[in-house]
């Protein structure tokens, strides 16, 4: 369940693709034109179908008919997602939106609130008797109009490039949100539906047979996608999810890169995820530069990360000279202070510090589109530095050493930016993907317990914490084009007794919505051994605590009054034994070098 948040960078995101696939009406050989055209086949085959059952759906006074009608139209809409996700995708969000409401906030002065649509709504509206025949035909009618013009406005246009991106992107949806039941919210479909996308792939690889100077690497890229598709056969929740990235993703991540090789691919620039991905879980999964508007000259990056570090850990830099960034960020807590809030003063946490920078909006309220924002945020705050950028940018050139440094390291006169870019470049260099888990899933040993493993298919599958905890990062920046960084409204309690619901507004502070109540940004669970007490309040002080919270529905379930929470209300029924194995799970996710890796 999302509060999707549309950023500038994921707009500029989607013009660039589009630029691109504009680009390819450039001259191209006929083996290129009849790969685009089969593509564009295939696509608008599946697109129409969609419709047809759509448009079905309200011919029929039956339920199961209704129910039955609306299955096809998802397969069908599922067997076009690789493509549609890829071309065209604030429509594919809009389309497969959750059913809940849409709060956009791309200014103060310019924030859209929209009811969803869709075939999620439609899929929970179908399942909640008695049934709204007039509400399904409102949303039916709504998405199908929005296929329509998909139908009558597609041309598609696509280099070698963009054929991969496209199999790379679709590969990581089905590895992170595909079988976690993100977007089947009440049939439980994601592990089928899966396998129609996988039948898509296949299909478009088999249109591009003749880019292949080895035969033997297009058969092996084939039989990978079938095993896959053999062992998406399975009961949603006893489905082995860990044995399937591990097996079958990563493998065909490696085969994606061997092909775009034989393929002699040049990519234009870099996305999100890396043009080398082999794995989810390692430091090269993401590029860094994606997650931040402040790109800067990469030379001398170690040295500019050693001066981050120095300004990082120096209180100098705050007005009485008694707090530093690493007063509150304490490398053996993971980058947290393991207090419920620094002062009394204070309403939230301290939150951790690793895996921050890959993310899109900072601040538990997301008030802050990147780290060096951030930054200013704490240097501004009379609670924390109290100083201004001119007053730290005063005492830092006071410093001879840090001068020369300085002027050493960077050659422009933004002495604001480049002081906020040297700590923002350190803190980018806590991300060390080396926990436990990280090892195991990579090959790199053998050590994960068979309570472990179950936690992890629990935590990605029956228990749906992966729907709001996208892994890599296990935080709420969604795979895998991660342009959006997500909030929610789980009811946080005032007291570990759970009486009481938190008055702590959240983001409602920052624009006055009534929808924003009590929403906050979903932060990463790595390293969460380390980092209670837990949520924005610290309310919690165990991870027992934490995960009977969920179980019971979060605020809702206490009973408290929520219109807009998130969070499923129902009860997850999850057994003492499976909370266990979450928990135990969650425990893998230490980073085992926290300190010798940043030393």
């Amino acid at each position: 369940m999302k509060i999707f948040l549309i950023q500038v960078r994921a707009k500029a995101y989607t013009f660039g693709i589009c630029l691109l696939l504009l680009s390819g009406l450039a001259c191209k050989s006929e083996t290129t034109k009849a790969t685009e055209n089969g593509i564009e086949q295939i696509y608008l085959k599946n697109i129409k179908q969609s419709i047809v059952n759509l448009d079905a759906i309200n011919t029929f006074e039956n339920t199961n008919d209704k129910i039955n009608s609306y299955k096809k139209a998802r397969q069908y809409f599922k067997l076009a997602e690789p493509i549609l996700a890829y071309v065209d995708q604030n429509n594919y969000k809009s389309i497969n939106a959750p059913n809940i409401l849409q709060v956009h906030e791309d200014s103060p002065t310019d924030i859209k609130i929209r009811n969803p649509f869709g075939f999620q709504v439609i899929e929970e509206l179908l399942h909640e008797p008695p049934i709204d025949t007039i509400k399904i035909a409102e949303i039916v009618n709504m998405t199908s109009s929005r296929l329509k013009l998909i139908e009558h406005n597609t041309h598609i246009n696509l280099k070698d490039y963009h054929i991969i991106w496209l199999l790379r992107n679709q590969i990581v949806r089905i590895a992170t949100t595909g079988i976690t039941g993100f977007d089947s919210p009440v049939l439980g479909q994601s592990l089928k539906e899966s396998q129609f996308t996988y039948e898509t792939l296949e299909a478009i690889i088999k249109l591009s047979e003749s880019k292949f100077t080895s035969k033997t690497l297009y058969k092996s890229l084939l039989g990978a996608i079938e095993k896959a598709k053999t062992a998406l056969n399975a009961d949603f929740d006893t489905f082995d999810r860990y044995a399937f990235i591990k097996n079958h993703i990563h493998p065909q991540l490696k085969l994606l890169v061997d092909t775009q090789n034989d393929w002699q691919v040049s990519f234009p620039f870099n996305l999100a995820l890396s043009n080398e991905l082999t794995s989810l879980f390692t430091k090269e999964t993401l590029n860094m530069d994606f997650f931040t508007d402040y790109k800067s000259d990469t030379t001398n990056l170690a040295n500019k990360v050693a001066f981050g570090k120095q300004l990082f850990n120096d209180k100098n830099l705050s007005k009485d000279r008694n707090m530093a960034c690493a007063t509150c960020h304490i490398k053996d807590k993971a980058f947290t202070d393991g207090r419920v809030t620094f002062d009394k003063r204070q309403k939230r946490n301290t939150p951790t510090l690793t895996y921050a920078s890959n993310q899109q909006l900072y601040f538990t309220d997301a008030r802050v589109g990147s780290l060096e924002g951030q930054i200013v945020g704490v240097v501004n705050n009379h609670d924390e530095f109290n100083m201004s950028m001119d007053s730290i940018i005063t005492r830092v050139k006071s410093d001879k050493q840090y001068k020369y440094v300085l002027d050493t390291l960077y050659h422009n006169k933004r002495e604001d930016f480049n002081i906020r870019h040297a700590i923002a470049s350190y803190i980018r260099t806590l991300n060390t993907f080396d926990s436990k888990f990280d090892k195991n899933i990579n090959n790199q040993e053998n050590t994960l317990t068979t309570e472990e493993k179950r936690g992890f298919n629990l935590f990605m599958g029956k228990a749906a914490c992966a729907t709001c905890h996208f892994p890599p990062m296990f935080n709420g920046t969604v795979p895998p084009n991660f342009t959006d960084t997500e909030l929610e409204i789980i009811g946080v309690p005032e007291t570990k007794e759970n009486k009481g619901l938190d008055d702590d507004l959240g983001r409602y502070d920052l624009f006055k919505r009534k929808e924003r109540i009590g929403a906050f940004k979903t932060p990463t669970v790595r390293n969460i051994e380390l980092t209670g007490p837990y949520m924005h309040n610290g309310v919690y002080t165990t991870l027992e605590e934490v995960v009977d919270f969920y179980n019971q529905g979060g605020g809702v379930g206490f009973g408290f009054n929520l219109e807009h929470q998130t969070l499923p209300f129902n009860n997850l029924e999850l057994p003492e034994d499976e909370q266990h194995a979450i928990i135990a799970f969650m425990k893998t996710l230490t980073d085992q070098s926290k300190t010798e890796a940043i030393k």
